[in-house]
């Protein structure tokens, strides 16, 4: 049951398809829906000791500014669509944006954030790191292209047998709930034994005690080609949504995208839903 959304307000109104996004899913659920904008981002602490402190006011100062703008617009868009909600303007602190976003995210049932820009200048992938691994939540990315509210005509949930996958399936379980059509989609390689295609069918048995009706497809494809796999699949039958597990790696007790999750983030068409 999702009751509790939290989305990362984006600085840039050109980038607010992330807060339209949210405020759908929110009434889809008759949820709660806070949203967190940050005022001390941008600003790497390791070059504060060298900055004049005139600058780096300044610089402090815009950044609120920024983001005060990003909670105005956003308390405009909860009120015009009559949400259940609350902001959030975070501007010190002792934890980083990542970290902070990670802890509130740990009282929520989901958290919503959109898909980094690099060649726009908009850097998100820290965020979804710590929402996505710090959180113990699910997190919906929503792409920076994407345009209106959610819809969920078609599904498309990936499955490889593992945990990861097992989790962020059950945890998206209140949107498959809802979907008009949802498929497993297994992608078979040089990784995939044979009984995790058999678990398909033991999968699509469970999701049916959910009252979850799916299809199942097999493709084989390289290791190396799961990413746009996944990704021209989810285009060829215009799904709405991917449900994914979000892998990665620690390196220094931070985590660090895998290869297929990192693959799927940069270059997704569709709102993708992660668990770890």
């Amino acid at each position: 049951m999702i009751k509790d959304i939290l989305v990362k307000l984006e600085r840039d109104a050109a980038r607010d398809g992330v807060c339209e996004y949210a405020v759908s899913v929110a009434e889809m659920f008759e949820a709660h829906l806070t949203g967190v904008a940050f005022g001390n981002a941008g600003i790497p602490s390791f070059v504060m000791p060298d900055v004049p402190s005139d600058v780096l006011a300044n610089v402090i100062a815009e950044n609120e500014t920024v983001a005060r703008k990003a909670v105005d617009r956003f308390e405009a868009a909860i009120k015009r669509n009559s949400i259940a909600g609350e902001s959030r303007l975070i501007v010190d602190g002792n934890a980083g944006p990542p970290d902070a976003l990670a802890l509130l995210a740990r009282r929520c049932d989901l958290s919503v954030v959109m898909q980094s820009d690099h060649a726009g200048g908009a850097h998100n992938d820290l965020m979804i790191e710590g929402a996505l691994f710090n959180s113990g939540r699910p997190v919906v990315i929503v792409p920076y292209i994407h345009k209106g509210g959610a819809t969920l005509n078609r599904v498309v949930c990936c499955w490889d047998g593992s945990s990861t996958a097992a989790r962020a399936i059950n945890d998206s379980l209140p949107f498959l709930r809802r979907a008009k059509a949802v498929e497993v989609f297994i992608v078979a390689n040089e990784k995939t034994r044979v009984e995790r295609e058999i678990r398909g069918a033991d999968l699509a048995r469970h999701l049916a005690r959910h009252g979850v009706k799916v299809e199942i497809e097999i493709t084989p494809a390289a290791d190396i080609d799961v990413a746009s796999i996944v990704l021209s699949h989810a285009a060829d039958l215009s799904a709405d949504m991917i449900v994914m597990g979000g892998y990665g790696h620690s390196r220094l007790r931070e985590f660090m995208l895998g290869g297929v999750t990192r693959g799927i983030l940069e270059t997704m068409t569709v709102p993708v839903f992660m668990s770890h």
